[in-house]
């Protein structure tokens, strides 16, 4: 067990690796901004994100990740409206009054990053603006949280504390952030809504992971599309929205290894 844990805990080079795979999974997202824009279709998307990746020398990580009914079958997930996370991109053009959310993961010489954001196509519902600000808002939330060694429950305590005093939305459970490094996924994982794991399990530095609320305008529950395997979407259909950055736990508190120049940042207002 005590094995184990250590390969969590990332030395100093290997914690330089993951800075440097986080530098260039928000230079990567940067890069694919500009295109987020009604008329675009999210195959294009996809495209511009695989070869700028192939262009620099990485790889990306969601092409061909393994899932229950086979491989995913592109570079990035493109989740529009009611698709709450993995939706693939397709022959979907991008329209006015579409929220986007762009999930790109890089593996840059064997390390990770992922991190997404949601986009606002103006012009755009109320409560699908709401959505997208509370999701941004509560990604912050839960990172200020962190402090070196505490319960990975801090992060679903604060999330769902903040979501319901302020909006009254639904947290997905079912879909979670997730410790990252050398693999995509490991331990441990990062649940929204705290659960008896997540009371057990604790952050120490030298450990990244995930966080990646996922918020739905309406219920928490969600519906796995039984064709493709992958795609999941609100079970009433309405709005969801989500943020996320790569976190490396330090001896001093979180540092987030996904920020980029141009995106968002609090006190942004969507």
């Amino acid at each position: 067990m005590i094995r184990r844990r250590s390969r969590l805990r990332l030395v100093e080079s290997e914690r330089e690796m993951m800075r440097a795979a986080g530098r260039f999974n928000a230079q990567l997202m940067d890069f694919i901004r500009p295109y987020v824009q009604p008329g675009v279709r999210t195959d294009r998307l996809d495209q511009l994100v695989h070869e700028y990746t192939l262009d620099h020398g990485h790889k990306p990580a969601c092409l061909g990740y393994r899932g229950d009914k086979g491989p995913f079958p592109k570079s990035c997930c493109v989740s529009v409206n009611d698709v709450v996370c993995h939706g693939i991109p397709g022959d979907y053009v991008l329209r006015d009054g579409d929220i986007v959310n762009l999930d790109v993961t890089t593996n840059v010489d064997g390390w990770h990053g992922d991190q997404s954001e949601t986009f606002v196509l103006p012009p755009v519902s109320d409560e699908a603006r709401m959505v997208v600000q509370c999701a941004f808002d509560v990604l912050y939330v839960a990172i200020e949280a962190l402090r070196p060694d505490c319960q990975v429950a801090v992060i679903g305590e604060s999330i769902t504390s903040f979501v319901k005093k302020k909006y009254g939305f639904g947290v997905v459970e079912k879909y979670v952030g997730h410790g990252i490094g050398a693999k995509f996924h490991q331990r441990p994982n990062i649940p929204h809504v705290p659960n008896r794991q997540a009371y057990i399990d604790r952050l120490h530095p030298g450990m990244c992971f995930t966080i990646e609320p996922m918020i739905n305008g309406g219920t928490s529950l969600t519906v796995l599309d039984k064709n493709d395997g992958w795609t999941v979407r609100t079970a009433d259909n309405r709005v969801s929205a989500q943020f996320e950055h790569t976190i490396l736990m330090t001896e001093s508190g979180p540092e987030i290894l996904t920020l980029t120049r141009h995106g968002p940042t609090p006190p942004h207002r969507f």
